[in-house]
Protein backbone atom coordinates (compact mmCIF):
# COMPACT_ATOMS: atom_id res chain seq x y z
CA UNK A 1 0.00 0.00 0.00
CA UNK A 2 2.87 2.38 0.82
CA UNK A 3 4.29 1.84 -2.67
CA UNK A 4 0.98 2.84 -4.26
CA UNK A 5 0.71 5.95 -2.10
CA UNK A 6 4.23 6.89 -3.21
CA UNK A 7 3.10 6.59 -6.86
CA UNK A 8 0.25 9.04 -6.27
CA UNK A 9 2.54 11.48 -4.44
CA UNK A 10 5.17 11.15 -7.19
CA UNK A 11 2.48 12.13 -9.69
CA UNK A 12 1.27 15.05 -7.58
CA UNK A 13 4.74 16.47 -7.01
CA UNK A 14 5.96 15.53 -10.46
CA UNK A 15 3.08 17.42 -12.06
CA UNK A 16 5.01 20.63 -11.35
CA UNK A 17 7.74 19.21 -13.56
CA UNK A 18 5.03 18.28 -16.08
CA UNK A 19 3.87 21.90 -16.00
CA UNK A 20 7.13 22.85 -17.66
CA UNK A 21 7.38 19.86 -20.03
CA UNK A 22 3.74 19.26 -21.01
CA UNK A 23 2.37 22.65 -19.96
CA UNK A 24 2.51 24.12 -23.48
CA UNK A 25 0.38 21.25 -24.80
CA UNK A 26 -2.07 21.60 -21.90
CA UNK A 27 -2.35 25.36 -22.47
CA UNK A 28 -2.86 24.93 -26.23
CA UNK A 29 -5.50 22.20 -25.87
CA UNK A 30 -8.50 22.91 -28.12
CA UNK A 31 -10.97 22.48 -25.26
CA UNK A 32 -14.36 21.71 -26.76
CA UNK A 33 -17.52 23.39 -25.46
CA UNK A 34 -19.05 26.80 -24.91
CA UNK A 35 -19.12 26.87 -21.12
CA UNK A 36 -16.83 26.06 -18.19
CA UNK A 37 -18.34 22.62 -17.31
CA UNK A 38 -17.85 21.46 -20.91
CA UNK A 39 -14.27 22.71 -20.94
CA UNK A 40 -13.59 20.95 -17.63
CA UNK A 41 -15.05 17.77 -19.11
CA UNK A 42 -12.83 18.11 -22.18
CA UNK A 43 -9.73 18.75 -20.10
CA UNK A 44 -10.57 15.76 -17.91
CA UNK A 45 -10.93 13.51 -20.97
CA UNK A 46 -7.45 14.58 -22.12
CA UNK A 47 -5.97 13.68 -18.75
CA UNK A 48 -7.89 10.39 -18.56
CA UNK A 49 -6.42 9.51 -21.95
CA UNK A 50 -2.91 10.09 -20.59
CA UNK A 51 -3.65 8.05 -17.50
CA UNK A 52 -5.01 5.11 -19.51
CA UNK A 53 -1.82 5.07 -21.57
CA UNK A 54 0.21 5.05 -18.35
CA UNK A 55 -1.94 2.19 -17.07
CA UNK A 56 -1.29 0.14 -20.23
CA UNK A 57 2.43 0.84 -19.94
CA UNK A 58 2.28 -0.18 -16.29
CA UNK A 59 0.65 -3.50 -17.21
CA UNK A 60 3.32 -4.20 -19.84
CA UNK A 61 6.24 -3.42 -17.58
CA UNK A 62 4.48 -5.07 -14.64
CA UNK A 63 4.33 -8.22 -16.78
CA UNK A 64 8.10 -7.93 -17.18
CA UNK A 65 8.38 -7.67 -13.40
CA UNK A 66 6.10 -10.69 -12.98
CA UNK A 67 8.30 -12.73 -15.32
CA UNK A 68 11.28 -11.74 -13.22
CA UNK A 69 9.38 -12.75 -10.11
CA UNK A 70 8.68 -16.20 -11.57
CA UNK A 71 12.38 -16.93 -11.87
CA UNK A 72 12.87 -15.94 -8.25
CA UNK A 73 14.81 -12.67 -8.46
CA UNK A 74 11.96 -10.22 -7.91
CA UNK A 75 13.37 -8.91 -4.65
CA UNK A 76 16.75 -8.30 -6.27
CA UNK A 77 15.03 -6.40 -9.08
CA UNK A 78 13.12 -4.31 -6.54
CA UNK A 79 16.45 -3.39 -4.94
CA UNK A 80 18.00 -2.66 -8.34
CA UNK A 81 15.08 -0.48 -9.51
CA UNK A 82 15.10 1.45 -6.25
CA UNK A 83 18.86 1.86 -6.41
CA UNK A 84 18.65 3.19 -9.97
CA UNK A 85 16.12 5.80 -8.85
CA UNK A 86 18.46 6.93 -6.06
CA UNK A 87 21.57 6.90 -8.27
CA UNK A 88 19.80 8.87 -11.03
CA UNK A 89 19.27 11.69 -8.53
CA UNK A 90 22.59 11.53 -6.67
CA UNK A 91 24.71 11.08 -9.81
CA UNK A 92 22.71 12.65 -12.67
CA UNK A 93 25.79 12.86 -14.94
CA UNK A 94 25.69 9.06 -15.26
CA UNK A 95 22.28 9.32 -16.91
CA UNK A 96 22.63 12.58 -18.85
CA UNK A 97 23.19 10.76 -22.16
CA UNK A 98 20.69 7.97 -21.52
CA UNK A 99 17.67 10.04 -22.47
CA UNK A 100 19.10 11.19 -25.79
CA UNK A 101 17.18 9.70 -28.66
CA UNK A 102 18.68 8.23 -31.81
CA UNK A 103 17.23 8.86 -35.26
CA UNK A 104 14.73 6.00 -35.03
CA UNK A 105 13.32 7.33 -31.75
CA UNK A 106 13.25 10.87 -33.12
CA UNK A 107 11.28 9.56 -36.09
CA UNK A 108 8.72 7.86 -33.82
CA UNK A 109 8.38 10.96 -31.63
CA UNK A 110 8.01 13.09 -34.75
CA UNK A 111 5.16 10.90 -35.97
CA UNK A 112 3.49 11.10 -32.57
CA UNK A 113 3.69 14.89 -32.61
CA UNK A 114 2.25 15.01 -36.13
CA UNK A 115 -0.66 12.81 -35.04
CA UNK A 116 -1.26 15.07 -32.03
CA UNK A 117 -1.11 18.11 -34.32
CA UNK A 118 -3.79 16.64 -36.61
CA UNK A 119 -6.04 15.95 -33.64
CA UNK A 120 -5.60 19.56 -32.49
CA UNK A 121 -7.47 20.69 -35.60
CA UNK A 122 -10.48 18.57 -34.62
CA UNK A 123 -12.43 20.25 -31.86
CA UNK A 124 -14.29 17.38 -30.24
CA UNK A 125 -14.32 15.51 -26.93
CA UNK A 126 -13.03 12.33 -28.58
CA UNK A 127 -10.04 14.15 -30.10
CA UNK A 128 -9.08 15.48 -26.65
CA UNK A 129 -9.15 11.94 -25.28
CA UNK A 130 -6.87 10.63 -28.05
CA UNK A 131 -4.52 13.61 -27.71
CA UNK A 132 -4.09 12.57 -24.10
CA UNK A 133 -3.43 8.93 -25.02
CA UNK A 134 -0.75 9.90 -27.55
CA UNK A 135 0.76 12.47 -25.21
CA UNK A 136 1.26 9.70 -22.66
CA UNK A 137 3.69 8.04 -25.10
CA UNK A 138 6.00 11.06 -25.40
CA UNK A 139 9.44 10.63 -23.74
CA UNK A 140 9.61 11.89 -20.15
CA UNK A 141 12.27 11.22 -17.52
CA UNK A 142 9.70 11.29 -14.70
CA UNK A 143 7.57 8.68 -16.47
CA UNK A 144 10.69 6.51 -16.80
CA UNK A 145 11.08 6.67 -13.02
CA UNK A 146 7.45 5.60 -12.61
CA UNK A 147 7.99 2.73 -15.07
CA UNK A 148 10.91 1.54 -12.95
CA UNK A 149 8.47 1.46 -10.04
CA UNK A 150 5.94 -0.51 -12.12
CA UNK A 151 8.60 -3.15 -12.87
CA UNK A 152 9.42 -3.30 -9.17
CA UNK A 153 5.81 -4.10 -8.24
CA UNK A 154 6.22 -7.52 -9.89
CA UNK A 155 2.73 -7.93 -11.34
CA UNK A 156 0.52 -6.92 -14.28
CA UNK A 157 -2.32 -5.55 -12.16
CA UNK A 158 0.07 -4.03 -9.61
CA UNK A 159 2.14 -2.31 -12.30
CA UNK A 160 -0.98 -0.96 -13.99
CA UNK A 161 -2.40 0.36 -10.70
CA UNK A 162 0.96 1.96 -9.88
CA UNK A 163 1.08 3.87 -13.19
CA UNK A 164 -2.61 4.80 -13.04
CA UNK A 165 -2.13 6.33 -9.60
CA UNK A 166 0.92 8.17 -10.91
CA UNK A 167 -1.18 9.52 -13.79
CA UNK A 168 -4.04 10.52 -11.50
CA UNK A 169 -1.59 12.46 -9.38
CA UNK A 170 -0.61 14.60 -12.37
CA UNK A 171 -4.19 15.51 -13.30
CA UNK A 172 -4.98 18.42 -10.89
CA UNK A 173 -2.04 20.56 -12.04
CA UNK A 174 -2.35 19.86 -15.77
CA UNK A 175 -6.12 20.28 -15.71
CA UNK A 176 -5.73 23.61 -13.93
CA UNK A 177 -3.15 24.72 -16.49
CA UNK A 178 -5.38 23.81 -19.42
CA UNK A 179 -8.25 25.77 -17.88
CA UNK A 180 -6.42 28.78 -16.45
CA UNK A 181 -3.26 28.95 -18.53
CA UNK A 182 -0.89 29.01 -15.56
CA UNK A 183 -1.95 28.88 -11.93
CA UNK A 184 1.45 29.18 -10.25
CA UNK A 185 4.33 31.55 -10.79
CA UNK A 186 7.61 30.28 -12.24
CA UNK A 187 9.37 30.95 -8.92
CA UNK A 188 6.98 28.73 -6.97
CA UNK A 189 7.18 25.97 -9.59
CA UNK A 190 10.98 26.06 -9.46
CA UNK A 191 10.94 25.70 -5.66
CA UNK A 192 8.61 22.71 -5.85
CA UNK A 193 10.68 21.17 -8.67
CA UNK A 194 13.62 21.08 -6.26
CA UNK A 195 11.62 18.69 -4.05
CA UNK A 196 10.99 16.19 -6.85
CA UNK A 197 14.49 14.61 -6.72
CA UNK A 198 14.02 14.18 -2.97
CA UNK A 199 10.74 12.39 -3.59
CA UNK A 200 12.33 10.14 -6.22
CA UNK A 201 15.01 9.16 -3.67
CA UNK A 202 12.31 8.40 -1.08
CA UNK A 203 10.43 6.18 -3.55
CA UNK A 204 13.71 4.47 -4.44
CA UNK A 205 14.40 3.78 -0.75
CA UNK A 206 10.91 2.27 -0.41
CA UNK A 207 11.63 -0.17 -3.25
CA UNK A 208 15.01 -1.07 -1.79
CA UNK A 209 13.42 -1.76 1.60
CA UNK A 210 10.71 -3.80 -0.07
CA UNK A 211 13.31 -5.94 -1.80
CA UNK A 212 15.38 -6.47 1.33
CA UNK A 213 12.40 -8.09 3.17
CA UNK A 214 13.40 -6.80 6.60
CA UNK A 215 10.06 -7.69 8.17
CA UNK A 216 9.01 -4.06 8.64
CA UNK A 217 5.19 -3.86 8.40
CA UNK A 218 3.97 -2.15 5.19
CA UNK A 219 7.49 -1.00 4.25
CA UNK A 220 9.49 -4.22 4.00
CA UNK A 221 7.30 -7.33 4.29
CA UNK A 222 9.04 -10.66 4.96
CA UNK A 223 10.00 -12.78 1.97
CA UNK A 224 7.52 -15.51 2.87
CA UNK A 225 4.61 -13.05 2.69
CA UNK A 226 5.67 -11.83 -0.74
CA UNK A 227 6.01 -15.40 -2.02
CA UNK A 228 2.59 -16.35 -0.63
CA UNK A 229 1.04 -13.34 -2.36
CA UNK A 230 2.66 -14.33 -5.67
CA UNK A 231 1.59 -17.98 -5.33
CA UNK A 232 -1.98 -16.91 -4.59
CA UNK A 233 -1.97 -14.65 -7.65
CA UNK A 234 -0.58 -17.48 -9.80
CA UNK A 235 -3.22 -19.90 -8.52
CA UNK A 236 -5.97 -17.40 -9.31
CA UNK A 237 -4.68 -16.93 -12.87
CA UNK A 238 -4.40 -20.71 -13.38
CA UNK A 239 -7.93 -21.26 -12.05
CA UNK A 240 -9.30 -18.58 -14.36
CA UNK A 241 -7.57 -20.13 -17.38
CA UNK A 242 -8.91 -23.58 -16.40
CA UNK A 243 -12.48 -22.28 -16.17
CA UNK A 244 -12.12 -20.47 -19.48
CA UNK A 245 -10.86 -23.59 -21.26
CA UNK A 246 -13.61 -25.65 -19.63
CA UNK A 247 -16.20 -23.17 -20.84
CA UNK A 248 -14.84 -23.35 -24.40
CA UNK A 249 -15.09 -27.15 -24.32
CA UNK A 250 -18.70 -26.98 -23.12
CA UNK A 251 -19.63 -24.47 -25.78
CA UNK A 252 -18.24 -26.76 -28.48
CA UNK A 253 -20.36 -29.63 -27.16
Amino acid sequence: MTIYISALILGLMGSFHCAGMCGPIAIALPLHGNNVPQKIFGGTLYNIGRTITYGIMGAIFGLLGQGIQMIGIQQKVSVIMGSLMIISVLFPTLFKNQYRMDKSWLSIVGKLKKSIGRLFSIKSFSSLFFIGMLNGLLPCGLVYMAIAGAIGTGGVAEGSVYMILFGLGTIPMLLAISLAGNVLSLTIRNKINKLIPVLVVVVGILFVLRGLSLGIPYLSPPKQKIEQKFEKSLETDTHALHNESKGDCCSKD
